[in-house]
């Protein structure tokens, strides 16, 4: 009874973002239920707080949705499976992690319209190969497990399906695609013979003189978190032109940049994204962590849960003391397509996902004591999916909620931005 108002905490949350953005973040999270938990980390994470938990402690990703899994390109460009968001990351109970990617397959399945019976069946599929995969990395040494990584290119024999395979095959073309010379053709045009980033507002809009300034200047210091032989090979480029980028759902009114750099020549690119870190959605509800700084807990945390991470990969404080950390735009990344996804399509990837996951806790937590823990039975997957159709219940309502809130005036909506 004394649950926090949904709307209420994402208010609180949208207090020090940028105003003008948060009617996006809204439009977006009222969109469906689905949008609506992509949106409400915070909400779901004092949820999970008002819960008795197991203490068995990972470095959590803290957003473990099914899309914050996806595609992306090792520095060896090999194309790796794997974790893709860590905005949220913080150490907590590793169940945490397992219950919110397990709820949001069960409202991923419920808004494709597949039964709750399916949905149920689908989020205990996420978890029993959650509790097989930890189980087995357990048994392995602590190289071997660091070394333990899922390759795209061995997702395609486990589809049965040749309709599922097509897809599959799309999805790694189009992320291998995915480069800073591919995002030139998207996000650039040439203006009096030189590149510059296109005019798209509200989503896409240059720096002003003042952003422009600053981001030249904390441009070395982020270059001071990388390694020696990465600060050489970013000093090969120079400084081109910088925009203000609306991302994601949960993330809009947070302030993040991309900046376009130009290395040998203008057909040389890099695109760099430079995003806000602020207090993990956990922090409020665990034990303090090892790391002060935002932009340093993001990084080293997606260095920790990754089984391979950017090179680009740093962190600093920008202006007015706020953190930031910066990452490639596009490297080779790539995530699935949920919304219509047929019981089995979505099942499949639900397991791939809970593997996923598995891996990425066995490097930071005691994988002994938590496969232990969760047993040879299917006791703990039956648990966890009768979790996840309740929670799915539960966003439903929350949903509802921002809706009605939306539709009285007490929050402003921009949809279909």
């Amino acid at each position: 009874m004394d649950r926090p108002d949904p709307v209420a905490v994402l208010e609180r949350q949208g207090r020090d973002r940028l105003p003008e953005l948060l009617p996006i973040r809204y439009g977006r999270m009222a969109a469906s239920p689905f949008a609506f938990l992509r949106g409400s980390a915070a909400v779901m994470a004092a949820d999970l707080a008002s819960q008795p938990h197991t203490g068995l402690t990972v470095q959590l990703c803290g957003d473990a949705h099914l899309l914050n899994f996806g595609l992306y390109a090792s520095p060896e460009r090999a194309l790796l499976f794997d974790l893709n968001d860590f905005d949220e990351t913080f150490p907590g109970p590793f169940e945490w992690d397992v219950k919110r990617l397990a709820a949001s397959v069960a409202v991923a399945a419920r808004e494709n319209g597949h039964s709750d019976t399916k949905a149920h069946h689908a989020a205990l599929e996420a978890t029993a190969a959650y509790r097989t995969a930890l189980r087995g990395l357990a048994r392995k040494g602590e190289l071997a497990v660091w070394y333990e990584r899922i390759d795209a290119d061995s997702l395609l024999p486990l589809v049965r399906s040749a309709r599922h395979r097509r897809r599959v095959e799309s999805s790694l073309t189009r992320a291998r695609r995915r480069t800073s010379l591919h995002a030139v053709g998207k996000l650039t045009e040439t203006v009096d013979g030189r590149r510059r980033i296109v005019h798209d507002p509200p989503l896409l809009e240059p720096a002003g003189a003042a952003d422009m300034a600053s981001l030249r200047k904390i441009f070395s210091d982020y270059r001071s978190t990388l390694s020696e032989e990465r600060r050489l090979l970013l000093d090969r480029y120079r400084f081109v032109d910088a925009a203000r980028k609306v991302v994601g759902v949960g993330s809009v009114g947070t302030r993040c940049f991309i900046v376009l750099l130009a290395g040998r020549d203008q057909d040389d690119p890099l695109f760099l994204q430079i995003k806000e870190a602020r207090k993990s959605v956990l922090e409020e509800h665990l034990p303090n962590g090892p790391y002060v700084h935002p932009g340093h807990r993001v990084v080293a945390g997606q260095r920790l849960l990754q089984a391979a991470s950017d090179i680009f990969l740093g962190w600093m404080t920008g202006p007015q003391g706020r953190a930031f950390y910066w990452r490639q735009l596009r490297d080779m990344k790539g995530s699935a397509d949920v919304v219509g996804m047929g019981p089995g399509a979505l099942t499949a990837y639900a397991r791939l996902c809970g593997n996923a996951l598995a891996r990425a806790h066995a490097r930071s937590g005691d994988r002994v004591a938590i496969a232990a823990y969760l047993g040879n039975t299917d006791t703990f997957e039956r648990a966890v999916a009768d979790f996840a159709l309740s929670y799915a219940g539960q966003t439903t309502a929350d949903h509802a909620a921002l809706g009605a809130a939306v539709a009285a005036g007490v929050i402003t909506a921009a949809p279909g931005i």
